[in-house]
């Protein structure tokens, strides 16, 4: 028998706290009432939780270190008071976000600065806050060098260019760290270099744990010369599940273009589910055997008294957020529906990737009944290839004018990466939500 597109559902891993907000009856509906349009939800108390469990990680490994949240991932000032108030590092790359991380409390010692080819103002900025600022390339490192001279001591690292992804256009070759080195041994008193950087595509924990060990080596030799380096930064790239395993496997295994609008083809999906995921993933990078002893990371780090650095964005916000759509409209066309919602797809970023965000919507709300339909969703504007969902997902009802759908999980890189003002629709508003006692209670994020 033929699988069709209502035989199909991916809900997303749902934490509790998003069950909650869904049951309460006004929540939802007095927040939509208020901003008047589409909105993101947000939840830093599951974001100290994810904070916490890489902390304990580290810990458990008997490896001293520090956890930086990758600020790109998400605009929102609620995730920098979160870290601020746990002691935690913030990774930006530009000097605006220096400075929105400097205004919520957090602190210019725990701030790393990362990115490619860093404005002035950006590298002025940092030395003077002893930012840890990642040097990545020769060009970089003579400006942080003529900064020293003219300013303050500058605390850096030496990004490596990985040799398993040696066309990135980031890094420093072996040759170019040789020479890099040689320069901070010369500049010793002015450039304090703690160590060394780097950051890999995709989800893979061998070839971290491998250049991880590398690395290590490195320091050690770098400290024979006279410099610190005391650390290893091994960037982001934390594995998230958003989808159970099985569903994940299901969708893979029977995937046909008739489930999307307009038979839309796709060349990849993000992946959905894998294992291991978050601080688990850290615990299996540290875990792992390194060098001819087969001595485990996280033992390597201690013995040779190396503190690891960890930047995580999409990792640090797992289940912290989801993002709100009031209904405009609904339609039928050839056997399936199409909802259009207020607001635009640029809010869920994956599909401006040539790629379709797979975990579905929830329709809100769920109390009432009907019959059972698939629909795509798309968004406000005049333009055919502004969907939020391309797939038919299944609702329990026809959504109607003046439901809302939530898009779960979509605090990583979804909400604000592609944000625009197209139409000269507002923005969706970022609102923050706590605990108050057996109830929630809502305000505004500041906006950046």
């Amino acid at each position: 028998m033929e699988l069709t597109t209502s035989m199909i559902s991916l809900p997303a891993i749902e934490p509790s706290w998003v069950q909650q907000v869904r049951a309460d009856p006004q929540l939802l509906a007095d927040i939509a009432h208020a901003v008047g349009g589409p909105f993101h939800v947000l939840y830093p108390a599951r974001f100290a939780e994810n904070l916490t469990a890489f902390k304990d990680a580290l810990i458990s490994a008997g490896v001293e270190g520090q956890v930086y949240f990758g600020k790109k991932a998400n605009k929102a000032a609620c995730w920098l008071s979160a870290c601020a108030e746990a002691n935690a590092g913030v990774d930006v790359g530009s000097a605006p976000e220096l400075v929105h991380t400097l205004g919520h409390g957090v602190r210019g010692e725990d701030v790393v600065v990362t990115g490619a080819a860093k404005s002035e103002e950006l590298l002025w900025l940092a030395a003077r806050h002893r930012c840890l600022i990642a040097v990545d390339a020769l060009d970089e490192l003579a400006r942080v060098i003529a900064a020293a001279r003219s300013n303050v001591t500058v605390r850096i690292l030496l990004r490596a260019l990985p040799d398993v992804d040696p066309h990135s256009r980031f890094g420093l070759s072996a040759t170019e760290l040789d020479e890099a080195l040689d320069r901070c041994v010369h500049e010793r008193e002015r450039v304090i270099m703690e160590g060394f950087s780097f950051h890999l595509n995709g989800y893979d924990v061998a070839p971290r744990a491998s250049l991880a060990s590398d690395l290590v080596d490195r320091c050690v030799a770098a400290r024979a010369q006279g410099l610190v380096a005391n650390s290893i930064s091994i960037g982001g790239g934390f594995a998230v599940s958003y989808l159970d395993a099985a569903d994940w496997q299901r969708f893979n295994e029977n995937y046909r273009d008739s489930w999307f609008h307009g038979n839309k083809t796709f060349t990849h999906f993000y992946p959905y589910h894998q294992a291991p995921t978050g601080a688990d993933m850290l615990v299996a990078i540290l875990a792992s055997a390194v060098g001819e002893d087969c001595t485990s990371l996280g033992v390597k780090f201690a013995q040779t008294r190396t503190r690891l650095f960890l930047e995580p964005g999409r990792a640090l916000l797992d289940g912290s957020g989801f993002t709100v759509f009031p209904v405009q409209g609904f339609k039928k066309r050839d056997g399936y529906g199409i909802v259009t919602v207020a607001g635009l797809s640029a809010s869920v970023s994956e599909q401006w990737k040539g790629s379709d965000y797979l975990p579905e919507p929830m329709l809100w709300p769920s109390a009432e009944t009907g019959d059972r339909i698939d629909a795509c969703v798309g968004g406000a504007s005049c333009l055919e290839y502004d969907m939020l969902t391309w797939r038919k997902a299944p609702f329990p009802r026809t959504p109607h004018y003046g439901d809302l759908l939530l898009y779960p999980n979509t605090a990583a890189y979804q909400m604000d990466k592609n944000e625009t003002n197209f139409h000269q629709l507002p923005l969706p508003a970022r609102v923050v939500v706590s605990h108050a006692g057996s109830r929630f209670r809502w305000r505004l994020d500041e906006r950046p």
